[in-house]
């Protein structure tokens, strides 16, 4: 006797449809798996570039300056070494950046080693090529260089986050474009975040939805989010820049060292150019506040702005919180609007206050891609690796708020 398999009418669209979800199940996890493995190969592609074996060759060989380690001689033994192997112009030239006397131990021996010892890599290899190439690469070294000294090297040490900027990839660090790319990111929060939430509260709980005018502001600011950054990069050169270079510049306050290209005129250019991002997100997260909050609030005898101030603002922090971290992303890794407005590839100095000149890490990386040396894509891929730390620690500050005010908030 044959048994009947055929399904019934009513079951059919049912199997069909847990087929259709077991599919895009399978579509979906396939797509996380490839997204985490290209986060992975990029990640471990920057580590690998890194660290690894170089070969260093001293101009002059430091026993020849000083019979102990350069390293552990105080601060007056370090000014006199400079003092007696350099001439007047180059000591002059040092001071107007700073007095000798003044310096710290540290920043006396990176003026040893980049004017009187001067190291230079002439030969770098990769994290990978170092571990399982490390006979050859002593050969090659040992017969190519033999007045070279092979070591291994993490190019992201102490040194890299603490020295200024310089030409030499050996001795540069990236301490100017950290505090440049951190003042730039407080400036743009300050200005984006108030600017951002209050543009929103109008939109949700003021203005008339209704109005042709009020439609287009919503029309434009949706359209603005979607801009390409070196449009508002031109945009921050003709009004800050250019047309605001009295106030950005400082001069209205005194100060005469100075032009338009300042951190001032990047971070107001980067919160124009998150300001749509806050705005739209901070609106999603007001609007999802309930109506009976408003209503039970209004039943009480509270205000308009009582409700808003108490009860949503509240109530649609986390939200708004989440939204900026999505834009602060945004604004600490972008470039393009950053070298349209002025900021340096090498700064010896260190961004003081909002009126300074700046560099940041991104444009920092992108002028050490740029050049053919390999030396300088070691600095680069450590450099990222920093941003990304600095980018994590920012994140991690936001989220810790988040939770917070979303505990509070229940």
């Amino acid at each position: 006797m044959k048994t009947n398999t055929t399904l019934h009418p009513v079951d059919q669209p049912l199997e069909m449809r847990h087929l259709t979800a077991r599919v895009w199940k399978s579509f979906f996890f396939l797509s996380t798996i490839i997204a985490i493995t290209a986060l992975t190969a990029l990640l471990l592609s920057i580590i690998n570039q890194s660290f690894g074996y170089v070969v260093i060759e001293n101009k002059v060989q430091p026993a020849a300056v000083a019979p102990q380690p350069l390293e552990t001689l105080p601060p007056e033994s370090l000014i006199e070494i400079l003092r007696s192997s350099l001439n007047r112009n180059r000591i002059r030239a040092i001071e107007r950046q700073g007095l000798l006397v003044e310096r710290s131990q540290a920043e006396l021996f990176a003026l040893v080693m980049e004017n009187i010892i001067r190291p230079e890599v002439v030969a770098s290899y990769n994290l990978d090529q170092s571990l399982f190439n490390r006979r050859s690469i002593e050969a090659a070294a040992a017969e190519k260089y033999p007045h070279g000294a092979l070591e291994f090297r993490s190019w992201l040490n102490r040194g890299f986050l603490l020295n200024a900027m310089n030409s030499k990839p050996e001795l540069t660090g990236v301490r100017g474009a950290l505090i440049g790319s951190l003042l730039l990111i407080l400036i743009t929060i300050a200005f984006a975040l108030p600017a951002g939430v209050g543009a929103a509260i109008y939109l949700e709980e003021y203005a008339d939805t209704s109005t042709r005018i009020n439609r287009v502001i919503q029309a434009n600011i949706d359209n603005l989010a979607g801009v390409p950054s070196i449009v508002y990069g031109i945009l921050g050169l003709a009004i800050f820049v250019r047309g605001m270079e009295a106030v950005t510049s400082g001069a209205v306050f005194g100060v005469t060292d100075s032009n338009g290209r300042t951190v001032l005129s990047a971070g107001l250019t980067m919160a124009l150019l998150i300001l749509p991002i806050i705005i739209i997100n901070a609106q999603e997260a007001i609007r999802a506040v309930p109506k009976s909050l408003r209503d039970a609030s209004y039943g009480l005898g509270g205000t308009k702005w009582q409700t808003i101030w108490n009860h949503v603002l509240p109530y649609a922090l986390p939200g708004i919180l989440t939204g900026t971290i999505l834009a602060i992303s945004r604004a600490i890794g972008e470039t393009a609007p950053l070298i349209v407005v002025g900021a340096s590839t090498l700064l010896t100095q260190d961004p003081s206050g909002p009126f300074s000149k700046f560099t940041a890490l991104p444009v920092q990386i992108y002028n050490w891609t740029s050049r053919p040396q390999a030396e300088y894509r070691h600095i680069a891929a450590a450099a990222i690796l920093v941003l990304l730390a600095t980018l994590l620690s920012m994140n991690a500050i936001a989220v810790i708020l988040r939770n917070r005010f979303s505990r509070k908030s229940l």
